[in-house]
């Protein structure tokens, strides 16, 4: 969805709402941040029991 897509299905209210919002939430803390990164870094997580080079995925 495009930007303006999503201005015409949401309004310009809804956006300055959202924008306000988020402007009023705190800043992450050091332990959040780490959190983050580790999950971005390796999303799928490790595989239990998984052999070295397995990603995950589909069943056997």
């Amino acid at each position: 969805m495009s930007p303006e897509e999503r201005r015409r299905f949401l309004g310009d209210d809804v956006i300055a709402h959202i924008h306000a919002v988020v402007d009023a939430a705190p800043e992450p803390s050091p332990e959040v941040v780490a959190a983050l990164r580790r999950i971005f870094a390796n999303p799928a997580g490790e595989v239990p029991g998984g052999e070295e080079g397995e990603t995950g995925g589909a069943s056997r």
